[in-house]
């Protein structure tokens, strides 16, 4: 077996809606890697960082609508910000690939929905405040209804935005697809609805083929 390649920085998102299964994908995936010899960090947003921990629990906990859009957007990206600062990049600069469950993408769709001017606003702060995108978005895709019993099914203080229902989960699928069409060099699309062992070994080949 050829030995990995040291020190080989990589910055990987994973999205997808609530109850795709992402967040099991990115952490066997993390296992894989590390297997492999890499020095893997796994976090994720909003959070991944102990200043954005306490901002994920003011947006994901309580009252879906006790926050305007454009608070709720300004949250995220303090959020970001101290994540990329705290987390990311260190993490990068010592050639460790990072893992994050969801980066900007969701928060264009999420907080971005409903408005051309607001997502323009999104993308406006993470121009200023972010800076960069992953190396590499794995989209894990799943069909709403599936994903938005599975995601409820875990009664988890986070369900912020699975209390928005099926039309808005139907929504941002369509939007993740969108995103992807845009950007294809940085996506990968990849079937959820099939065993979990299956989907991770079509995560873990186009991973590997980004590292190569």
């Amino acid at each position: 077996m050829t030995a990995p390649a040291r020190g080989t920085a990589r910055f990987i998102s994973f999205e997808g809606i609530d109850g795709s299964g992402k967040s099991t994908q990115i952490r066997l995936l993390a296992d894989y890697l590390r297997s492999r010899g890499h020095d893997v960090v796994l976090t994720r947003e909003p959070g991944g960082s102990p200043g954005a921990e306490e901002i994920r629990a003011l947006v994901l906990q309580g009252d879906p609508d006790r926050w305007s859009p454009e608070t709720e957007l300004l949250l995220f990206t303090a959020a970001r910000r101290d994540h990329l600062e705290r987390t990311i990049t260190p993490a990068l600069a010592a050639g460790k690939i990072v893992l994050c469950d969801r980066f900007a993408d969701s928060t264009r769709l999420y907080q971005g929905r409903g408005s051309s001017a607001r997502r323009a606003l999104v993308d406006q702060l993470h121009d200023l405040m972010i800076g960069r995108e992953p190396d590499l978005t794995v989209l894990i895709d799943m069909d709403p209804s599936v994903g938005l019993a599975r995601a409820l099914s875990r009664q988890t203080a986070d369900e912020r935005f699975e209390a928005f229902g099926e039309d808005l989960q139907r929504k941002m699928r369509q939007g993740f697809l969108d995103l992807a069409a845009d950007a294809p060099a940085r996506f990968r699309i990849v079937d959820g609805a099939r065993p979990v062992e299956t989907v991770a070994r079509d995560v873990a080949a186009v991973v590997e083929r980004a590292l190569a």
